[in-house]
C-alpha cells in the first residue's frame, strides 16, 4: 500500500507509538477494573484510546487520496527550541534545582516564563497581549491548584514570602 499523506501517516504513528508507550507503561501499575479503578486504569485506557485514533489516522493516510502527497517539511527549529525551552525553564522554575542551589521561585513565575519564553517561537511578539495572557493564566492556575485542589507546591519566590 501506498502512503497518500505522509503529514497524517507519521502523526498517526506518533499517536500510535505514545498510545502504545501509555499503555505499556500503565500495566506496571495496578490496573482494577471498571467499577473499582486502579492508579493504572485511566492511562491504560487513554493509551489504547490514543493507539486507536493513531490506527484510524494512519488508515485514512494510506486510503484518502492527497493532492501532493502532502510531503512533511523541514523541521521548524526556532519554535522547537522556544517550546522545550520554555517547558525546561517552567519546571526549573516551579521546583527550582536544590542541588546546583537554585531556588524555586513559585507557580507564579513560573507560568509567566512559560507564557513569555513559548511566544517568542511564534512570528510577532506582542509583549501586551502575552503579559494579560500570563495573568490571566497565573490566575486560573492559582485559583485550580492552590484554591481549588489544595496542592502543596510555592506559590510565590521563598525570598518573598521568607
Amino acid at each position: 500500500m501506498k502512503i497518500k499523506s505522509q503529514k497524517d501517516f507519521f502523526s498517526g504513528l506518533m499517536f500510535l507509538v505514545m498510545g502504545g508507550a501509555f499503555a505499556w507503561g500503565a500495566t506496571s501499575y495496578n490496573v482494577g477494573e471498571g467499577a473499582r479503578m486502579g492508579p493504572g486504569y485511566f492511562p491504560l485506557m487513554l493509551g489504547l484510546l490514543l493507539g486507536v485514533l493513531g490506527l484510524a489516522i494512519i488508515f485514512q493516510a494510506m486510503v484518502v487520496e492527497t493532492e501532493d502527497g502532502e510531503k512533511i517539511g523541514s523541521i521548524a527549529w526556532k519554535p522547537l527550541g522556544f517550546i522545550i525551552g520554555a517547558n525546561v525553564a517552567f519546571g526549573i522554575l516551579l521546583g527550582g534545582i536544590p542541588k546546583f542551589g537554585i531556588p524555586a521561585m513559585g507557580l507564579i513565575a513560573a507560568i509567566y516564563a512559560l507564557v513569555f519564553i513559548s511566544s517568542l517561537a511564534g512570528d510577532n511578539f506582542r509583549p501586551k497581549e502575552v503579559t494579560v495572557l500570563a495573568t490571566i493564566l497565573a490566575i486560573f492556575s492559582y485559583v485550580a491548584f492552590v484554591w481549588l485542589l489544595k496542592l502543596q507546591f510555592p506559590v510565590w519566590p521563598s525570598f518573598i514570602t521568607g
